[in-house]
C-alpha cells in the first residue's frame, strides 16, 4: 500500500506530487503562502565524506549496511545535513505495472532515531527518523563546523548483480543551501556492490555453538 505524506501543502504519493493549488494561488493572486525555503540561507558549505562503507560481496535477503560519515569541513554551520541515493531502486520496464520502481534493496531502517508512533501499533520496519518528503532523500539537522554526522541504512538485497549505489550531499533540503568540497565540486560518490543470487551456506560450529560460513563438515 502506498505511503502518503504531507510536506508543504502537498501531497507526496511515491514519485508523484499533487500540489494542493497552494502555489498556483500563491503565484496567481500573491496570497502570502511562505515559501517552502523560507529561512535556508542561499549559501555554499564545505563538506566532506569522511568514510563510505558498503560491502562489495553481498547476498540476496543477507542484511548488510550502507553508512556514510559526514564533515562540515568549512566555518558555518550547516542548516541541514543531508543525503540523497538513487540507486536503491530500479526501474521496470514492464507495462501495466502499478509502479516501474522495483527496489534492488529494502530499507529496514534508516538513518537517525525511529520515531515514536502516534497511534497503538507496532511498526514492522522502524524507518529512523531522517526521513523526508523527498524521494529518496534522508536529512539529520544542522552540522557544526568540525563536527561529524553518520548517516547508516540497513538494508536487505533482493536484486542479484552488480549494482552502483549513488549518493549526493546536500546542506538544506530547499536547494539554497548547497554543500561543496574544498574545490568547489558537488559532495557526491558512489560505491559498487555485487550481490550473489542466494545467502552463503552456514553452520553451527558443535564445538563452539557458533554460526559460521560454509557447508557442515561430514561427520564420520
Amino acid at each position: 500500500m502506498p505511503r502518503h505524506r504531507w510536506y508543504g501543502g502537498a501531497i507526496v504519493r511515491g514519485r508523484s506530487v499533487l500540489l494542493l493549488g497552494v502555489l498556483a494561488a500563491a503565484a496567481a493572486g500573491g496570497c502570502g503562502a511562505a515559501r517552502q525555503d523560507k529561512g535556508e540561507p542561499k549559501r555554499s558549505y564545505t563538506m566532506k565524506v569522511v568514510s563510505a562503507r558498503f560491502p562489495a560481496r553481498q547476498a540476496v535477503a543477507k542484511l548488510v549496511d550502507f553508512e556514510l560519515a559526514i564533515e562540515n569541513a568549512g566555518a558555518r554551520t550547516a542548516p541541514n545535513v543531508a543525503v540523497s541515493l538513487d540507486s536503491f531502486y530500479y526501474t521496470e520496464t514492464y507495462s501495466h505495472l502499478a509502479s516501474d520502481k522495483r527496489p534492488i534493496w529494502v530499507v529496514e531502517t534508516g538513518p537517525g532515531t525511529a520515531p515514536k508512533s502516534f497511534v497503538e501499533t507496532q511498526s514492522v520496519t522502524q524507518p529512523g527518523g531522517g526521513q523526508t518528503a523527498y524521494v529518496s532523500t534522508w536529512s539529520l539537522g544542522s552540522l557544526a563546523p568540525g563536527r561529524v554526522r553518520v548517516f547508516k541504512w540497513r538494508v536487505a538485497p533482493v536484486k542479484a548483480g552488480r549494482h552502483t549505489v549513488r549518493y549526493a550531499i546536500a546542506a538544506g533540503l530547499a536547494g539554497r543551501a548547497r554543500a561543496q568540497l574544498a574545490n568547489g565540486r558537488p559532495v557526491r560518490g558512489q560505491l559498487v556492490a555485487n550481490v550473489a543470487p542466494a545467502p552463503p551456506s552456514v553452520h553451527v560450529d558443535p564445538a563452539t555453538g557458533r554460526v559460521v560460513e560454509g557447508a557442515r563438515p561430514l561427520i564420520p
